[in-house]
């Protein structure tokens, strides 16, 4: 594998193998896809509009799939992308500051493991608001601005077995109160709580025995991963 830049999109590229591997390297972002999809409701009408962005190779579609959404999916690595669409998500190659989509056309924009890792926040909070009608439904994870997420993430994370390095810039991880505050600057009031993945699951996906049943659950801390979900109120447009 090339040596790249720490947050280089490419490196999704040379590992796009791992996508669908419960258990290799992508193994956490499974247990988070799953976690984002229980704050996702049911369709609120027919041919309702569930904009994934940073969707990667599609792994919340198994999760949201009996919910009566038309799924997109937004990323900016083709090969991920073309994942996805076989797995029933229908794909847009964009950045996620520059959404090629309508103003209010989604009832529900997931934004899941993507702010950390985008250069430009504002502009990017900005456009998952704006695509996202009034009475609609904002939910994402991303990795908090601590030094222990730091330290976790990146320091220790990436000595794992199986773990890639250089995913991450610790450098672009969200303070959720700077995030709070982006996201009501365009009528999205933000609730956000704290997760993490179960010990089980992290010592059989550790130990590689194949553990399938991993979970991310609530907890009192969101100086690691936290998970936010608001509702874009009305008059901001859409």
């Amino acid at each position: 594998m090339r040596t790249l830049p720490r947050n280089d999109p490419r490196q999704y590229d040379e590992l796009a193998g791992e996508w669908w591997r419960p258990d290799g390297a992508f193994a956490m972002l499974h247990w988070l896809a799953e976690a984002r999809a229980r704050l996702i409701p049911p369709a609120p009408r027919p041919g309702a509009l569930l904009v994934d962005v940073g969707c990667g190779a599609g792994l919340l579609a198994p999760h949201v799939v009996g919910k009566g959404y038309r799924h997109v999916g937004v990323d900016v690595t083709r090969s991920a992308l073309e994942q996805a669409a076989a797995h029933g998500v229908t794909p847009v190659l964009a950045d996620a500051a520059a959404l090629p989509l309508a103003d209010g056309c989604a009832d529900v924009v997931a934004a899941g493991e993507i702010l950390e890792h985008v250069p430009d926040l504002p502009s990017t909070v900005a456009e998952v608001c704006r695509v996202l009608r009034p009475g609609g439904l904002l939910v994402l994870d991303t990795l908090n601005a601590t030094p222990l997420s730091r330290l976790i993430a990146v320091t220790i994370a990436e000595r794992l077995r199986g773990v890639p390095r250089g995913l991450h810039d610790p450098a672009l991880f969200v303070d959720p109160r700077v995030l709070r505050a982006q996201c009501a600057r365009h009528g999205v009031a933000l609730r956000v709580r704290g997760v993490r993945p179960t010990v089980p699951a992290v010592a059989g996906w550790l130990a590689g025995v194949g553990n399938r049943r991993g979970r991310v659950v609530p907890t009192w801390s969101t100086a690691v991963l936290y998970q936010g979900r608001g509702v874009k109120e009305a008059g901001y447009g859409g």
